[in-house]
């Protein structure tokens, strides 16, 4: 999810840049976008027209699609006053949905769902034209060929430039330099996000503020102050930067516009994050009252259908994965013993929905008294908030080392599923000592199961601050569906396989 920037700053407000001459050059890539796309749909529907007159298909499949007679042969020529239309309808929806908007930064699985969706549309608009005026003259097995090309291609592109860019942005290559207004917690969560996840893009240039962070605090090392509010056009020029996030205390927001003037002299975009930190939700729903907007907090939808829906795809998972993970197991179990004496399992008290405790399994990763040693390292803590963690923790042995940064040590929380405690998807269980420092927003997370993997852990793991791993727990927990666990499932795979975060 590229948009996990605005979740931790609340429900961010996009306003594109006013000033021409950055629109221009702003519209440049979009073009090239377009022309790429326009291509790709073009050379789709030129690959589907020679699957279905040229290419020699092997047995059965000769069978399904025959071999067309030399007499009924359709030219490429008489196709093209129905692709030059498709090209048009696709362009203009691809435009609508965002894909070629500089501000939007979808991320590559959104803009996959917008190209399958309308593709589909489409191919299938053009269908019913095609078969109403001229029910004689095109083939409609084309048609289903153009529809899976033209996905596979624009898919194949999208996901190809989605990871050379991220593997840039990483690198600190082509870098959007942002500048943040505001350095109280709603600031400061916005940096954060940014420090925290460099695969979005953005390269922070510091912040302005009318008071600086206080000198101690950690912050101040690594978040550059820029000046106060009344400097802010100075420190826009002298930053160079590209994007402004407007993150001010709800006490400040009537200088909203003038810092939005501001930003429009320089030609510079910026977004606004509305001051929702000093409440206890993420997101909000909009509702009305005779015109008047008014904020809602929005509904947890693991509940009631949606829970059970989700309880039985979880079943059925952990059942049908039984015959693979359980030898997987034994032979894990075999691992843990030869490599160190102790239980192979490790039993660990974690809260649950509702704030119920359970007891968590996972494969033994660390010593036997690796507890008792905790408090040793406490001064060593690499992580923010109520949690603990370290890269080179030394109580952790050498087999576990290999199971963490595989994620397999969480292969016995598959019975924790079959007992009802978790879910294979979810919030991570919280330790009772976590939970007991927990700010009052925090406990919003505890109103679903938790689950063996989860948005934060497919995002970002532990690079990922425990603010911003808590909003995207409360907004998956607002925004469910089947296909959002599909969709962090294959989000995960990858992460899970470079062992990125994983310590």
């Amino acid at each position: 999810m590229d948009s996990s920037l605005q979740r931790a700053a609340g429900t961010a407000l996009v306003v594109d840049p006013q000033q021409g001459g950055v629109r221009r050059s702003r519209r440049v890539p979009a073009i090239r976008l377009l022309v790429l796309d326009q291509s790709l749909i073009f050379g789709g529907f030129a690959f589907a027209y020679w699957l279905r007159y040229r290419a020699d298909w092997p047995e059965p499949l000769d069978g399904i699609i025959f071999e067309v007679a030399t007499q009924n042969v359709v030219p490429f020529q008489a196709f093209l006053p129905i692709i030059l239309p498709l090209m048009l309808l696709l362009a203009l929806r691809f435009a609508t949905r965002g894909l070629y908007s500089s501000s939007a930064r979808l991320g590559a699985f959104d803009q996959i769902g917008t190209i399958v969706g309308s593709t589909l549309t489409g191919i299938a608009l053009l269908i019913v034209f095609v078969f109403l005026y001229k029910p004689f003259y095109y083939s409609r097995l084309i048609f289903v060929f153009a529809g899976a090309a033209i996905v596979v291609l624009l898919s194949t592109w999208r996901l190809l430039a989605a990871g050379f860019r991220h593997w840039q942005w990483s690198r600190g290559i082509g870098r959007e330099r942002v500048l943040v207004v505001g350095g109280t917690g709603l600031g400061q969560e916005v940096m954060s996000g940014i420090a925290a996840s460099p695969g979005l893009g953005y390269s922070l240039v510091g912040y302005i503020d009318d008071r600086a962070m206080m000198e101690n605090s950690p912050a101040t090392r690594v978040f550059r102050h820029l000046g106060s509010l009344d400097e802010f056009a100075q420190a826009l020029a002298q930053s160079g930067a590209e994007q402004v996030i407007l993150a001010l205390p709800f006490w400040e927001q009537g200088r909203l516009p003038e810092l939005v003037s501001i930003c429009q002299q320089f030609g510079v975009g910026y977004q606004v994050a509305p001051d929702f930190y000093q409440l206890s939700f993420d997101r909000v729903d909009m509702l009305q009252l005779s015109g008047v907007p008014l904020l809602r907090p929005k509904e947890i939808r693991l509940r009631g259908a949606n829970l059970l829906l989700k309880r039985a795809t979880d079943i059925c998972a952990v059942l049908l994965s039984a015959p693979l993970t359980l030898p997987l197991a034994l032979l894990i179990v075999l691992l843990i013993r030869l490599n160190s004496k102790g239980p192979a399992l490790f039993r660990q008290t974690r809260v649950g929905k509702g704030g119920q405790l359970f007891t968590c399994l996972k494969f033994r990763t660390m010593v036997p008294d690796a507890e008792a040693r905790k408090a040793e390292l406490v001064a060593q803590n690499e992580a923010d908030g109520p949690l603990f963690k370290m890269r080179d923790d030394p109580r952790v042995t050498g087999v576990g080392r290999l199971l963490r940064r595989s994620s397999l040590d969480e292969l016995p929380q598959l019975w924790n599923v079959l007992r009802g405690e978790m879910c294979l998807i979810g919030p991570r269980p919280a330790l009772p000592e976590e939970v007991a420092r927990y700010e009052p927003w925090h406990r919003r997370r505890l109103e679903v199961m938790p689950g063996a993997a989860g948005l934060a852990q497919a995002l970002g793991r532990s690079d990922m601050s425990f603010d911003e791993q808590v909003r995207l727990d409360i907004y998956y927990a607002e925004n469910w569906s089947v296909s959002m666990d599909l969709r962090v499932f294959l989000m995960i795979l990858p992460v899970v396989l470079s062992g990125r975060g994983a310590y």
